[in-house]
């Protein structure tokens, strides 16, 4: 069965961004002129997934009110001359049927997708992380199609240089990868040295999993912070069944600190159809 439902964690308190988001969730914040978090929901509905979760907090009540129909600001777009971004909407609206789920208290990632657990019933599922940004939806329609082949789970995978791996999660592999980016992982480790890393292949915010994570994330110890951790659910997943990595060179964007929102704010922008020629006219000025 192939995965059609995506999980997207958001009950963050998105720290880093404060004052911002004391009053706006992190994941609203514009890139351009859209919401990080629309970004996400546009990649899974372009990767094939019909009905999405979103892991949010009672005290996040903006991202709810995202998702209400709101006539009057597609009628808005539409005189204004943005027809093209008032029917993408309404093709997410008409795609893709939105769920939430709640995590009130910040017990870790792993916790944060159990919470949705109900929401997504028995079967295989996604797991996008909304602080990472893809250039498009090719990298997780092939996880999809990689782990429904298989009838395990797989993983989005970077390869980067020795001296960055000890900022991520390391995945160790059995055999090479194909010439499909495809290669099977044993298990993975959480930020090791660079000495002990097992590859050089970092896993990246994009899971497709097999319905048994739940289980999986049941049997997660926590931490000494208390918080369950989803890279410990998944050694479990590794160990148990069928586990692919899919190595990807797609574009990425990190949006999970200031500096790295606007870096995808620029280059997105530099490549936008309506606005990329003069805002590269300007920043050229400014830069010189």
């Amino acid at each position: 069965m192939r995965a059609r439902t995506a999980v997207i964690p958001a009950a963050g308190m998105g720290t880093r961004f404060l004052p911002a988001t004391k009053a706006v969730p992190k994941e609203l914040l514009p890139i351009i002129d859209t919401p990080a978090l629309q970004l996400i929901i546009d990649e899974a509905v372009g990767a094939g997934f019909d009905h999405i979760v979103v892991v949010t907090s009672h005290a996040k009540p903006a991202i709810e009110a995202y998702f209400q129909p709101a006539p009057e600001v597609m009628v808005k777009l539409r005189s204004s001359g943005r027809g093209a971004l008032a029917d993408r909407l309404q093709r997410t609206a008409d795609s893709a049927r939105i769920s939430f789920a709640y995590q009130d208290d910040p017990l870790g990632l792993g916790h944060a997708v159990g919470c949705a657990r109900e929401a997504v019933g028995d079967e295989p599922f996604a797991v996008l992380l909304p602080d990472e940004i893809m250039g498009d939806s090719s990298l997780l329609s092939q996880m999809a199609d990689v782990a429904a082949a298989s009838g395990g789970s797989a993983v989005g995978l970077k390869r980067v240089a020795p001296n960055e791996v000890s900022a991520y999660g390391v995945v160790e592999t059995i055999g090479d990868v194909d010439s499909h980016g495809v290669v099977r992982v044993r298990s993975m480790v959480e930020k090791p040295s660079m000495a002990e890393a097992p590859s050089d292949l970092i896993l990246i915010g994009r899971y497709v999993l097999a319905a048994d994570a739940f289980d999986a994330i049941d049997r997660v110890t926590p931490g000494a912070n208390g918080e369950i951790q989803l890279t410990d659910a998944l050694k479990l997943l590794a160990a148990a069944a069928p586990f692919h990595g899919v190595v990807s060179s797609i574009g990425r964007y990190d949006t999970g600190t200031p500096f790295g929102w606007l870096t995808a704010v620029v280059d997105l922008a530099l490549d936008d159809d309506l606005i990329g020629v003069e805002f590269r006219e300007w920043l050229n000025g400014r830069l010189t």
